[in-house]
């Protein structure tokens, strides 16, 4: 019962993962690249429309932390920040570096475009995709 339980999370998890990473594909990777050196991303700066996701992953989670020793609850705020955040952006609310923001302003609205459970599925898939991946 517990192997069966835990196959079915682990597939739900998995198509999940690839509903997120199919949202990328159809409605952020004509600004986002989806990984990119820091050496690369200053050698292509003037190309670029919008930071790339291991970026924009790494400096949310740098921002988005907790005291909580629970992993969970980072992640859970990761994801409601970038769930509202994609719908409704807002400068004021803006976590990238000042230099990202002054090439690239705030990213469009998304609302319309991409549906709540896109939102979350991109969501989920922005902070998993790159969990162990550091921006450098």
């Amino acid at each position: 019962m517990n192997k069966l339980l835990l196959s079915t999370l682990l597939f739900s998890v998995t198509l999940f993962a690839n509903e997120g990473y199919n949202v990328y594909k159809k409605n952020c990777k004509t600004c986002h690249v989806e990984i990119m050196s820091v050496k690369d991303v200053m050698a292509n700066l003037s190309k670029m429309k919008a930071p790339p996701m291991v970026e924009v992953s790494s400096r949310l989670k740098e921002n988005i932390k907790t005291k909580d020793e629970e992993d969970d609850v980072d992640r859970h705020l990761f994801i409601l920040f970038v769930k509202d955040y994609i719908m409704h952006p807002n400068l004021d609310f803006s976590m990238c570096h000042a230099g990202a923001l002054e090439k690239f302003g705030t990213m469009p609205s998304m609302k319309g475009q991409i549906s709540p459970k896109e939102a979350h599925a991109v969501a989920v898939w922005l902070y998993d995709r790159y969990e162990d991946i550091e921006f450098k």
